[in-house]
């Protein structure tokens, strides 16, 4: 295992895999593929704000935008 996987807490751990799975699979499939594991509750407004930090509402809209088939 790697020194970073060994640092991060498990809040963090989610985080990077959630961002992984939107960037593989674009949000909704994400989200899809959570549900099919999700058993416990999780602080999605955490998770949220980690996720989305640092970041300003025209790229997280744009991203958005990219992923849209409605």
């Amino acid at each position: 295992m790697s020194e970073r996987a060994k640092a991060i807490d498990e809040s963090e751990l989610r985080v990077i895999g959630i961002d992984a799975l939107n960037k593989a699979l674009g949000p909704a499939e994400a989200l899809r593929f959570l549900a099919l594991f999700h058993r416990e509750p999780t602080d999605y407004v955490d998770v949220s704000k980690k996720l989305y930090e640092n970041q300003s509402v025209e790229e997280i809209f744009k991203r958005a935008k990219e992923h849209w088939r409605g």
